[in-house]
């Protein structure tokens, strides 16, 4: 790696050079730009990269750079190299070139590095109920007695408040952005069925919560069967009841409808945001777990039984799997059937429409799940990304795979694109940001 720094290093000042060596004659080079290559193939943001080609002015004014339509700085340009910078969170995908009013794109993509970092939110590890800062905080996703508990409810609304559903605890909790966590709806310890604002409310199993783009949480409760909307201010109000127990639970706000899994019975239903009775989108699913709905009405949904994930096309409702090969378990990343997920069980998405996978959904948690990760699946490609933790079981804060989850069950992402997860058997939301 250092002799590869040293090498670009002494290109790029070859190239300078050669910059101030060019005739003003040659500074508007005519005829449409060609990428010939470019080097290095992967890097992180600062990372210079040296592209060649053809028909590259020397006027740097005059030409642009981008890659997923976001510039890179242009160092400098000698009519055949162009040096460019790369900017935070770029992401992958080829690089075009834009002069003389014409544009081209390389013929490969640039690999975008990541630095993600994983960090604990809230929890200390040690289940019970607290409220407080931090590690000062306690949940109650598991424990020794109740390992069948299991919870995918996490979601975060547009003012980075994110909500956890907290079966143990019979409540669901929030987190403000500061990471102070309080009651929001449900009297904890208290398992029932009541509506109301804040502790007069009751929950049963709260499993699957959701959050529109006005701040109003969805959530579904197996053990009452029922579909509760809470607006901003911890009010619960019951809107309808599931056709069968329901567990994971998404929304559409443009469509004004949800979403919901019923996993034992392999279904999916729709509801009006507004409430009223549920219709059947699909059934002939294999325990459906996490649901996720992307911004052009398509369903997404973990079928933790078959240990794939699989896409519901909006209008038509045909299902289709996208990654995944349906009755393999395992570990591995590819794009589509080449990847393997184990027991798959929390969905997110992202604004582009990248797909987030929490990757533990045994009845335990079990430790010897071959996945106890958070994958990333590329929207469009359906490539299997590695996105923080490893198959390993653990509990440590670090970089991306070297990262340890203990049954990762639940995972949402918030509009600047930091990922939250429900930590099951560590009995912590644990928060990923990427630079």
């Amino acid at each position: 790696m250092h002799k590869k720094i040293c090498v670009l290093i002494m290109i790029a000042g070859l190239l300078l050079v050669g910059m101030g060596s060019c005739k003003k004659k040659d500074s508007n080079l005519s005829g449409a730009p060609v990428i010939e290559g470019f080097l290095p193939a992967e890097g992180k943001s600062k990372t210079e990269i040296l592209i060649n080609g053809q028909n590259f002015p020397t006027d740097t004014s005059l030409i642009a750079v981008t890659v997923n339509g976001i510039p890179l700085k242009i160092v400098g340009s000698n009519g055949h190299q162009i040096m460019a910078i790369v900017p935070k969170k770029m992401g992958s995908g080829p690089i075009v070139v834009t002069a003389n009013g014409q544009s081209a794109s390389s013929a490969s993509s640039f690999s975008y590095q990541y630095t993600r970092t994983v960090t604990t939110l809230a929890g200390n590890g040690t289940y019970g109920y607290a409220n407080g800062k931090g590690t000062d905080a306690r949940f109650h996703f598991t424990d020794p007695a109740n390992a069948w508990l299991r919870s995918m409810g996490i979601a975060v609304d547009q003012s980075l408040n994110v909500y956890v559903a907290d079966p143990g605890n019979n409540c669901i909790r929030k987190i403000d952005s500061s990471g102070n966590v309080t009651l929001f709806a449900g009297s904890p310890g208290k398992s029932g069925m009541a509506d109301g604002k804040g502790p007069l409310a009751q929950f049963s199993i709260p499993y699957g919560v959701a959050v529109d783009k006005s701040g109003n949480v969805y959530s579904v409760d197996p053990g009452n069967w029922d579909i509760r909307k809470i607006t901003p201010d911890g009010t619960a109000t019951t809107i309808g009841w599931g056709a069968g127990a329901p567990w994971g639970i998404a929304v559409d706000t443009s469509a004004g409808t949800i979403y919901y899994t019923c996993t034992d019975a392999g279904t999916v239903y729709s509801m009006p945001t507004n409430g009223g009775s549920s219709t059947k989108i699909v059934d002939g699913l294999s325990y459906p777990a996490g649901i996720t709905v992307d911004k052009d009405g398509n369903i997404y949904v973990a079928e933790n039984g078959r240990h794939i994930i699989t896409k519901i096309a909006k209008g038509t409702r045909t299902t289709s799997v996208i990654a995944g090969l349906a009755d393999n378990a395992g570990y591995a990343n590819g794009v589509g059937a080449a990847a393997r997920f184990s027991y798959p069980w929390g969905l997110g998405i992202d604004k582009a429409g990248n797909l987030y996978v929490a990757g533990n959904g045994t009845w335990d948690g079990n430790a010897s799940n071959p996945d106890q990760s958070v994958r990333m699946i590329i929207a469009g490609t359906w490539e299997v990304i590695p996105f923080a933790g490893s198959g390993s079981a653990g509990y440590l804060d670090a970089l991306g795979t070297a990262a340890k989850f203990a049954a990762p069950t639940g995972v949402t992402v918030d509009k600047e694109g930091i990922v939250y997860v429900l930590d099951k058997n560590n009995n912590v939301v644990r928060k990923i940001v990427s630079e």
